[in-house]
């Protein structure tokens, strides 16, 4: 059974910055692609960045050079870290692993997924 577990969000004013981290267990971490997903109050859960397996990255537009996910296959640990961070980033942000199929855009492609960890912006 892979479990997911989020650490590293909170509260910080806009223009700052924080670091999500992702511990994964399970199955062999290095195969997967891992994203982070966010989902704002009364809004669908939306992509937001992935590492796939062979090492390349993508990110939404929304969060495109403020944003950097990357991952330590020794430590099972995939991380997100957040700069110059806006008040419209307020979210709980969850990781998720990834299916072998499927776009990396929609969330019915992972597997398995974290229980999410807040993350506040004032303005």
């Amino acid at each position: 059974q892979v479990q997911l577990v989020e650490s590293g969000g909170g509260l910080v004013q806009a223009g700052g910055s924080l670091r999500l981290s992702c511990a994964a267990s399970g199955r062999t971490f290095s195969t997967y692609a891992m994203a982070w997903f966010r989902q704002a109050p009364g809004k669908e859960r939306r992509f937001v960045a992935i590492s796939w397996s062979g090492g390349g990255t993508y990110y939404a537009d929304s969060v495109k050079g403020r944003f950097t996910i990357s991952r330590d296959n020794a430590k099972n640990t995939v991380y997100l870290q957040m700069n110059s961070l806006k008040p419209e980033d307020t979210a709980v942000y969850y990781c998720a692993q990834k299916s072998n199929s499927g776009s990396y855009y929609y969330s019915n492609s992972y597997d398995y997924w974290g229980q999410g960890t807040q993350v506040t912006v004032s303005s």
